[in-house]
């Protein structure tokens, strides 16, 4: 059984924990299964399948990734709004997180780079 994210800031680290090890299954669990990632830049990708596909080809073309300060998340009830302030000079990625019923949490919508 895959470890679940205990509070929202935890889906960070685990994205890099996972990516960092090629488990595209891993980072697929940390989606609902109609997330929407905007992801590459412009285009959307919903939905498990789409976000594999997403994550297979971006794994082929990243060899690491490191873990980006926080910026403080933002709560409503069960759904909070994480992001962080990226290294690589993409923007700022933002996420929005909701609890799942066995208390743990998965992204719904995700940012990971800000468009031109």
């Amino acid at each position: 059984m895959t470890i679940k994210a205990e509070t929202p800031e935890d889906i960070s680290r685990l994205f890099v924990e996972r990516a960092n090890t090629g488990d595209v299954d891993g980072l697929v669990e940390l989606y609902e299964p109609d997330a929407v990632l905007a992801y590459p830049p412009g285009t959307t990708s919903v939905g498990h399948d789409a976000i594999r596909a997403v994550f297979a080809t971006m794994l082929e073309r990243v060899p690491r990734f490191e873990l980006e300060d926080a910026l403080p998340t933002i709560h409503h009830g069960d759904l909070a709004l994480t992001s962080t302030a990226a290294k690589d000079g993409t923007g700022g990625r933002v996420q929005i997180v909701r609890r799942q019923a066995d208390g743990g949490w998965r992204r719904v919508i995700d940012r990971p780079e800000q468009s031109s």
